[in-house]
């Protein structure tokens, strides 16, 4: 018996309760809230198609716009955010990077894994965190000296903001409002895949598809929660770097009930105009 062997550290020690922790965490809250989240988002686009809201020059943004007020509404918005995202995620990650530096992986127990998905597992959770961090950066905590054009995102202004930290402009994509576009691309796409494969891996690790035809088959269900995923993801990114910033903003001044001069400029541009 090796010396780690009699004194097992505290990884070693807890594995088990530990495995099953960050496999659950993966999934509640982490993945409910990627599959709300991307749904939410995704309206700039189905939202178009809500007769309801065909009054207003932009129909997604309306809803889009009334989406994010009632997320914003919420009682305990910031506590929910602490502990029913925020730490789960941090716990996650931190456990994740340990599992993949120390190589602590149970690839004897994932008898028909494929190699590259593993591998991309990894990679996705790498590139999955610093997309997390940026969006938060700029999104939530204001960062402006990260987006092209230094837009802030704005509650009220939900879609026009977002289009314009994407695009990087009032009048389209600059160079870097291209590159953000591309790296939300990549980012959410790789959160997804992460998302659609850590269900299938939770499955074995919680003992509940032993045998190559119980994984083929939940690896099947899997991939069509990861395609649908997907589409939103996608229809997200390309929705709001597609919008049409001038209508989406005329639909959430409708929406505000203020005139032109009662709304704050968003980005630096309009804050040197409104000062002439």
């Amino acid at each position: 018996m090796t010396q780690t062997d009699a004194h097992p550290g505290f990884l070693e020690k807890h594995h088990f309760i530990l495995r099953r922790l960050h496999s659950l965490t993966g999934i509640m809250p982490i993945g409910l809230f990627l599959i709300s989240h991307l749904l939410t988002n995704a309206s700039i686009v189905w939202g178009r198609f809500d007769s309801r809201e065909a009054a207003y020059a932009h129909a997604g943004a309306a809803v889009y716009q009334k989406e994010v007020n009632f997320i914003h509404n919420l009682p305990f918005l910031l506590l929910i955010e602490v502990f029913g995202l925020w730490l789960p995620i941090l716990f996650h990650s931190a456990l994740g990077v340990v599992y993949a530096m120390s190589g602590k992986t149970n690839n004897s127990r994932y008898a028909y894994q494929d190699n590259w998905r593993y591998t991309l597992q990894r990679i996705s959770g790498y590139v999955g965190v610093l997309f997390i961090f940026y969006h938060l950066a700029t999104l939530r905590w204001g960062w402006t000296f990260l987006i092209p054009g230094g837009t802030k995102w704005s509650a009220e202004f939900a879609g026009s903001t977002m289009a314009l930290a994407l695009q990087g402009s009032k009048e389209g994509f600059t160079f870097f409002g291209l590159l953000v576009s591309l790296f939300y691309l990549v980012g959410v796409s790789l959160l997804v895949f992460h998302f659609a494969n850590g269900l299938w891996t939770s499955a074995i690790t919680w003992g509940l598809t032993i045998s190559e035809k119980a994984q083929k088959r939940w690896g099947v269900a899997c991939l069509g929660v990861g395609a649908s995923l997907m589409a939103m993801a996608w229809a997200s990114i390309l929705g709001f770097a597609l919008l049409d910033h001038a209508k989406a903003e005329e639909t959430e001044r409708a929406l505000l009930g203020q005139s032109q001069a009662e709304v704050q400029p968003h980005t630096p541009s309009d804050l040197a105009q409104s000062a002439k």
